[in-house]
């Protein structure tokens, strides 16, 4: 790989992509990210910043995952390219197969498409999930750990949309790559993205989970509801590793460890004190079926999640990329004080 060469980075405006821009610009590298609107007023800010703190190594190009071609200019001339970009939706999914497996699939072979049709591209390194690896808690049944040989195979676009478009679209991915020779790539697979953000205007979902900690959702208590987690910065690094480590290759687990909603209650509450809503108690799975539907899940889903225990092998990213991952204190702490920070955090009010 040639250091000198660009590196393209896709939806450079998100949360993780973020993290890996900036690291990829104190690392020394040049870096060309695509967003849908570079004359954007707001939203770019934290970009705008890094360009002009690495002056003449970022510039930022128009490009959208269902625009046919429209990563070719942006790609001319790099050798890696970092795929971060994917449909995102907030609420209900009325229509998964046109909302969000359509998109998925053909976002990714959009922007693989133009990686075949650039000479000079010679690694991809593709953002997936742990929701490519599994489907349910359940699906762990019988086994000590998921690793990367495992795939979802139990999701479906009526159970489990977001991990059946994930699924798919990373299928589509490595059988995309397999026809050809030219270039090589390599799958990063994180949990629950956590930590601190570039920028107040992302949208990721690990936002929307740490809201709940200050809105009085979980003042109640919370689910017996296991996930793996990952400080967004070691999965930025992850990413810039998977790119410039030669001997790379595949899937890698980037979880930290397993952690469930009243785990991270805890640790809050050791570090912020009893003046926020963070759960004390674990609501039963009966009362929690019983409620789903108003939070949001299914009860097929409380069933095949809620009580079952979650762990992933991440000694490959360990080993071959050399994580070392921060600890679950560090990175719940450091994003929930910049919750407070940016006014999002409310404090319960005294009795």
């Amino acid at each position: 790989m040639d250091l000198d060469a660009p590196v393209l980075v896709t939806g450079a405006t998100g949360y993780v992509a973020s993290w890996i821009v900036r690291y990829l610009l104190e690392d020394g590298r040049t870096v060309r990210g695509t967003v849908r609107n570079p004359d954007k007023t707001s939203g770019l800010e934290h970009l705008t910043a890094l360009a002009e703190a690495h002056p003449g190594r970022l510039t930022l190009h128009k490009a959208d995952l269902l625009d046919l071609g429209s990563y070719d200019e942006a790609m001319a001339g790099c050798e890696l390219v970092i795929h971060t970009a994917s449909p995102f939706l907030l609420g209900k999914v009325r229509d998964p197969e046109r909302q969000l497996v359509r998109p998925a699939l053909e976002g990714t072979r959009n922007v693989l498409a133009s990686v075949n049709a650039t000479p000079s591209v010679k690694r991809v390194v593709l953002t997936s999930s742990v929701v490519a690896i599994h489907g349910d808690n359940v699906d762990m049944k019988g086994r000590g750990a998921f690793t990367e040989d495992d795939w979802n195979t139990t999701s479906s676009a009526d159970h489990q949309p977001y991990p059946y478009s994930k699924t798919v679209a990373e299928k589509a991915a490595w059988e995309i790559c397999g026809e050809q020779n030219r270039w090589d790539m390599v799958t990063i697979h994180p949990g629950l993205v956590l930590g601190p953000s570039l920028t107040t205007a992302s949208k990721s979902g690990s936002m929307t989970t740490m809201r709940a900690f200050t809105d009085f959702t979980l003042a109640g208590g919370a689910p017996d509801l296991a996930m793996g987690m990952v400080d967004v910065r070691d999965v930025a690094r992850a990413h810039i590793s998977a790119g410039f480590t030669p001997d790379a290759h595949g899937r890698y687990i980037t979880n930290a460890r397993s952690i469930t909603m009243l785990q991270i209650g805890k640790i809050l509450r050791k570090r912020f004190g009893r003046t926020y809503p963070f759960p004390y108690n674990k609501v039963p799975k009966a009362a929690f079926k019983l409620v789903a539907p108003v939070a949001g899940y299914t009860r097929e889903f409380v069933d095949k999640n809620v009580g079952w225990p979650l762990e992933f092998d991440n000694s490959r990213s360990r080993s071959e990329l050399g994580l070392a991952y921060r600890k679950a204190e560090d990175t719940i702490g450091d994003h929930f004080q910049q919750m407070i920070d940016d006014g999002i955090a409310r404090r319960r009010p005294l009795s």
